[in-house]
């Protein structure tokens, strides 16, 4: 049901395209923009291209993410951030986080999903890439991103709940916390790094925890 809602209200921020070609990714964009590619074949054989185009140099904080839809090449429609266009069979549903994106996938009207293929040129295509031609490095990182939130979970978490709970609002309802871990500031911006680091590679790959990702930002 909430699902379903937010599903809704996502799609009410869709607003219909100016027809514009679509530009192609170029190298300096690496940093800067995702795009993602959807193929549909219809039942006469013919095959529409959706493309979805998010730019993350924009100012997430100011709630001025959008992502761009284009149907063959043109622009179709353009929504804010969580967005829900609807296309043929089903809906394209893209979210972002604060390392990247989280969610580029394909809902049928059945409910089956279907990630969307990023552009080879794009970060999230060489990823892909480095995925499928060293299968056992990818998940050597992938392992190790895991492993880095995990660990910063452990040890940051604790540090912030101490000071909060010294709050008397705080400390009335749910009593004082003293962190067993302390940590030199150095060593905690070198986590924080580290744990930037390992999300925005998760994100490359469309991985998204609530607990992991969510805490690390």
């Amino acid at each position: 049901m909430l699902k379903d809602m937010r599903r809704r209200r996502a799609a009410q921020r869709v607003r219909p395209g100016d027809g514009r070609a679509l530009k192609r990714f170029r190298w300096w964009q690496l940093p800067f923009r995702a795009l993602f590619c959807l193929r549909l074949t219809h039942e006469d054989g013919r095959r529409t291209v959706y493309t979805v185009d998010v730019r993350h140099g924009q100012n997430q904080s100011s709630g001025k993410v959008k992502a761009d839809l284009y149907l063959d090449g043109r622009h179709h429609a353009e929504s804010r951030l969580p967005a829900a266009f609807p296309v043929r069979g089903g809906t394209v549903e893209v979210a972002m986080s604060a390392f990247g994106l989280k969610r580029c996938h394909y809902v049928t009207a059945e409910g089956t999903e279907f990630p969307l293929v990023p552009d080879p040129r794009s970060a999230e295509g060489r990823r892909a890439h480095l995925d499928r031609a060293h299968p056992a490095l990818s998940r050597a990182i992938s392992f190790l991103s895991t492993t880095v939130l995990l660990v910063a979970l452990a040890l940051l978490v604790p540090q912030i709940l101490g000071p909060v709970t010294q709050v008397d609002a705080v400390a009335q309802h749910i009593g004082t916390f003293t962190s067993p871990v302390r940590l030199p500031q150095w060593l905690n911006i070198t986590i924080g790094i580290a744990t930037a680091a390992a999300s925005t590679e998760r994100a490359l790959r469309l991985r998204h925890n609530r607990l992991l990702d969510g805490a690390a930002g």
